[in-house]
């Protein structure tokens, strides 16, 4: 069984230390998603067209939850095209194999 304690972490996020906790065997995890919203706060901060720190999270955050949208309607149109590859194989085996009759 895994170990669910908890370890202290300090992550860094627009020049601000938190610190936080998470499961030992989560916390490269965390760092690395620390790291992403790190950088796309300061890209946000960088277009200078929004003030303020909460507003820089707001806006980062909502262009990370679009690229997710925009991920997942990928893999939905990725696992319908399997689907229909798949069905069209199935027809194509069907039609090229000797009759049982």
């Amino acid at each position: 069984m895994a170990d669910k304690s908890t370890v202290p972490v300090t992550i860094r996020i627009l020049d601000r230390d938190y610190q936080v906790a998470c499961r030992a065997d989560e916390k490269e995890d965390l760092e690395a998603a620390a790291g992403i919203v790190d950088e796309r706060m300061k890209e946000v901060r960088s277009r200078g067209s929004v003030i303020g720190t909460d507003r820089v999270a707001v806006m980062a955050a909502l262009n990370m939850a679009h690229e997710l949208l925009e991920l997942r309607e990928l893999k939905g149109s990725s696992t319908q095209a399997r689907d229909r590859m798949s069905e069209l194989e199935a027809r194509v085996a069907t039609t090229l194999s000797p009759d049982d009759k």
